[in-house]
């Protein structure tokens, strides 16, 4: 098992790693849309926000050996259900291979962000 990190993606705020490398698959943390360079959230719309949640996950996987197409599952978690048309439309810019993935709306998450997507993909051969 081989821990991730990357200074092109947000720290971990809590005691996690940005991904863990294993038989070769990663699994990315949860990322929100925290700019790296500035360590805070800095977009407000649902666009915005998504937009720099996927490249922070694209930092990460590329970190890890891995791609966006490479990405196998994605769980993303929506704090308004009424964003999913508009966050659809980023998202699927940057997950063209279409992985599976669930979307659930939640209550609250953390930095009162919008949007969070964790994903699990497959180390580039």
């Amino acid at each position: 098992m081989n821990v991730v990190y990357t200074k092109n993606a947000p720290d971990a705020i809590g005691p996690y790693s940005q991904a863990i490398v294993t038989n070769g698959l990663v699994f990315t943390s949860g990322q929100i849309a925290i700019n790296p360079e500035s360590g805070s959230v800095e977009v407000q719309t649902i666009t915005e926000q998504t937009e720099q949640v996927c490249k922070n996950i694209k930092a990460v996987l590329e970190a890890s050996g891995s791609s966006l197409e490479n990405a196998v599952k994605t769980v993303c978690f929506l704090k308004d259900m009424s964003d999913f048309a508009a966050f659809n439309e980023v998202y699927g810019k940057y997950f063209t291979g279409k992985p599976a993935r669930s979307c659930v709306a939640v209550k609250e998450l953390p930095k009162n962000v919008l949007v969070e997507i964790d994903t699990v993909a497959e180390v580039s051969k």
